[in-house]
């Protein structure tokens, strides 16, 4: 948010605005260091003072090639109290600072994990809680729910308005795609091309509603993550009119495109160009990469993100693009970040089906060229097309559940599987129900296998209803309006009015998985070992000290188990209750198990 402070400048008797970032801090904080970036015309020429405050001082001011911008770093003792500091020019600006106290245990904030089940949101695609904000004067797009890739009027009302219902359904935490400011003239719904870091869009209800949300959520059970996009901004943040200084922005701030060739981060043969290309070079020209080798803008970044986790009170950051941005930069902010809070998680983006990738950014994974990431979470794409693949295909050597059986077996490869983000769609790809064919025991067993397998499920908003975008793969299809979300909807998915008769039975499994889930921890935290595909049939069994549970999908048709094969995770169990029905099952020597259905067996 763009922080005005007015001071009355004596020589030409106007009343000048000064844009301050962060707009505020904490004491107590791990990291002694703060570096306020001042914005106002000509205010690097200037000579600052601080007013003696104890245990503060200011170390340094200096512009870079900017004199509209200057940089004061402060050091804050370790004895510093809250209040507020004040800041004077020979100019006769001056402005105050305010230094606050962290809440009780803010440092300790339990993070995301396995025992999570993460419901994806784009929020101006799920419900319109207040029509009043559709709009705004100072915000260059209207709405227009006619519009492919218009805006809707979601916002963050409408999800408070359904905290009751996420929490019955039992997922524990939300991730919306980004609600900051997008002042953007068209396609600025999706929330990734950023004009102010610190200011939630006033058409999603602003700062304060968004504060309300997770305080809202907390008392729901519900945490709540936030998408954050270190890579680039929106051309129309005011940067892109008044660098900070002439590398603040990659390439000159001229358009260079992107190869997408993410493997020459880590690739021992690639070439200085193709890594160029790809690090320095833009998404699109709506979206400016920014040059995170510019230390004031390194700082910039690892501030905003944690003054939101502070501000906000988050349980976790999602991290979109991970891997454009300078490899550097993101070892030092996602340490940054988790420094000052040890139990908090972030989950990074890296959308490549190549596990070794995927693996080379997540926390603790020992990588040749040294590289120390800080993220503990990574998103499991491998596991997501290699599970949507097994359910298309036949049965086959190198086809069907093979699929999942490797992709899994690739586990070695990451520092911790049990931490990944494992999910069967997301917002950037056609929905799962599209991508099986609308075939719904297709979809059912998808979803049961991201609830029962190791990893942090994530599920987009919708699935639990079957919402479909056959025939498009368009993003603004993708990214459809939340049944009974919207005026003049026919369905709404909170009362089941209108909804479809498997629509309904879906949403019925989709709960039962996710209270199972919520009751079982074997399910949650429980180790994993898997057999290989039978034909049709994958097994694995989830185990920990309370409880053994077995897991049966079957894709093909119904069929008779032998269980030999499976003797040492039974452990001599002869009787097990499939924990979807309730239905006692005998483990004798046989099984039958049922057409295209999952079993969840708790051995007794």
């Amino acid at each position: 948010m763009r922080f005005y402070v007015f001071a009355l400048a004596f020589i030409s008797n106007s009343i000048m605005a000064m844009d301050i970032a962060p707009m505020h801090w904490w004491v107590g904080m791990k990291n002694p260091e703060l570096q306020l970036m001042v914005h106002e015309q000509q205010v690097g020429k200037a000579k600052w003072h601080l007013q003696p405050y104890h245990g503060v001082e200011l170390k340094q001011q200096y512009s870079l090639d900017n004199p509209n911008y200057v940089f004061l770093n402060l050091t804050l003792g370790a004895d510093t109290q809250p209040g507020k500091l004040t800041f004077i020019s020979n100019a006769n600006h001056s402005f105050d600072f305010e230094l606050k106290a962290r809440k009780k245990g803010s440092a300790q904030r339990r993070g995301f994990d396995s025992n999570d089940v993460v419901y994806l949101i784009n929020p101006d695609r799920f419900a319109n809680g207040d029509t009043g904000n559709d709009n705004h004067p100072q915000m260059q797009e209207q709405s227009d729910r006619n519009a492919r890739d218009g805006r809707r009027g979601g916002d963050i009302q409408g999800i408070i308005d359904r905290l009751d219902y996420l929490q019955s359904m039992g997922f524990t935490q939300l991730w919306l795609t980004p609600a900051r400011e997008n002042n953007m003239s068209q396609g600025s719904y999706h929330g990734y091309a950023m004009t102010d870091l610190y200011r939630i869009d006033p058409r999603m209800g602003g700062n304060e509603q968004y504060l309300r949300l997770v305080n809202d959520a907390k008392e729901h059970g519900l945490g709540v993550i936030m998408d954050m996009v270190p890579n680039h901004i929106g051309a129309n943040h005011p940067w892109m009119q008044d660098k900070p200084s002439k590398d603040w922005i990659n390439n000159g701030g001229e358009f260079v495109s992107n190869n997408h060739r993410r493997q020459t981060v880590m690739d021992p043969h690639a070439s200085e160009y193709d890594r160029y290309h790809f690090n320095d070079a833009w998404f699109v020209p709506a979206m400016p990469d920014l040059n995170q080798r510019v230390p004031e803008l390194s700082n910039y970044l690892i501030q905003n993100s944690i003054w939101w986790v502070e501000e906000a009170g988050l349980s976790g950051i999602r991290i979109d693009t991970n891997s454009y941005s300078d490899k550097t930069f993101m070892a030092r902010w996602s340490h940054a970040v988790m420094a000052e809070y040890p139990n908090f998680n972030m989950v990074g983006e890296e959308w490549t089906e190549n596990a070794g990738i995927v693996a080379y950014w997540q926390q603790g994974k020992r990588n040749q060229d040294g590289f120390k990431s800080g993220i503990k979470s990574m998103m499991d794409f491998p596991l997501q097309g290699a599970l949507v693949r097994a359910l298309n295909e036949p049965a086959g050597w190198h086809t069907g559940w093979v699929r999942v059986y490797q992709s899994l077996g690739n586990d070695f490869m990451y520092a911790n599987p049990h931490s990944l983000l494992v999910f069967a769609d997301n917002h950037d790809m056609s929905r799962v129900h599209s991508q099986l064919g609308q075939t719904v025991w297709k979809t059912k067993l998808a979803m049961a296998f991201i609830l029962t397998t190791r990893g942090i499920p994530q599920v987009y908003y919708g699935t639990e209803i079957l919402l479909d975008n056959t025939p498009s793969n368009e993003h603004g299809d993708i990214r459809i309006e939340f049944p009974g979300g919207f005026a003049g909807h026919s369905q709404d998915a909170l009362t089941g009015a209108g909804l479809q008769p498997q629509q309904l039975q879906m949403q019925d499994y989709m709960r039962t998985l996710l209270q199972l889930r919520k009751q079982h921890s074997a399910l949650r935290t429980g180790t994993l070992t898997h057999f290989a595909p039978d034909q049709d049939l994958y097994i694995y069994h989830r185990a920990d000290q309370s409880e053994r549970i077995l897991v049966i999908f079957n894709k093909g048709p119904a069929r008779s188990l032998d269980l030999a094969p499976y003797k040492e995770v039974l452990n001599g169990a002869k009787v097990a209750k499939e924990l979807l029905t309730n239905q006692s099952m005998s483990l004798s020597n046989t099984l039958n198990v049922p057409a295209e259905q999952a079993l969840i067996l708790q051995l007794q």
